[in-house]
């Protein structure tokens, strides 16, 4: 049997959202159950996120540590936001944040994985790529505000940051999955063998 997720929609027969906020929102739905029963399930719709994980000539990879208020901790992270324009194409979200917040442009791009983030509660999609072939970006510095304007930037040998997802000093999803999924890779078929860049994204459909 082959392991792979796939499409599915149950009946939904009454929909309201009760709150809309800046970037995303809560949608409340009536979900009729196999056994013909109805439920109520709330869950946050979101845009969709693009992570990037910059891995150096050196073997290292850029994070960032950021205050997150939700969980009153300040997490080391990679670069990552959101899809601010529906049907965005997501590599050129992730470029985007990469110059943003690192100053960084990369001259080779795959997809290393995707993933949706708390599928229980919030139907938030990422694309986590891996950007190599890494040089400064030209031009002015991106002008950042808020939690950004603390941001601490550092490169972590990739080995390092395994070690520390393993030993539960790293929580961020997109880091932990990402650090891993580079693991997995090079164990494996290799990192050319990578999905490329544009590869078709059904959580969240682009033009090329």
């Amino acid at each position: 049997m082959a392991i792979k997720d796939t499409p599915e929609e149950w009946t939904v027969t009454a929909t309201t959202t009760p709150f809309t906020g800046n970037k995303t929102s809560v949608r409340t739905d009536d979900v009729v159950m196999p056994d013909g029963g109805t439920v109520k399930r709330d869950y946050q719709v979101h845009p969709g996120s693009v992570a990037v994980l910059a891995l150096d000539d050196e073997g290292r990879v850029l994070v960032l540590c950021q205050y997150r208020h939700p969980v009153r901790q300040r997490l080391w992270e990679i670069p990552a936001g959101l899809l601010d324009i529906p049907g965005e194409n997501p590599l050129h979200a992730a470029q985007r944040e990469l110059y943003e917040e690192a100053h960084v442009k990369a001259g080779d791009w795959r997809v290393l994985t995707d993933v949706y983030t708390t599928p229980g509660g919030c139907d938030e999609a990422v694309r986590i790529f891996l950007a190599r072939d890494l040089s400064e970006a030209e031009g002015e510095r991106f002008a950042v505000s808020e939690e950004e304007a603390d941001m601490e930037l550092a490169r972590v040998a990739h080995d390092e940051l395994v070690r520390g997802a393993l030993a539960g000093e790293l929580h961020n999803n997109c880091l932990v999955v990402g650090v891993l999924a580079l693991a997995a890779a090079r164990s494996g078929a290799g990192l050319d063998a990578l999905r490329p860049a544009d590869a078709p994204w059904p959580a969240r459909p682009f033009e090329a």
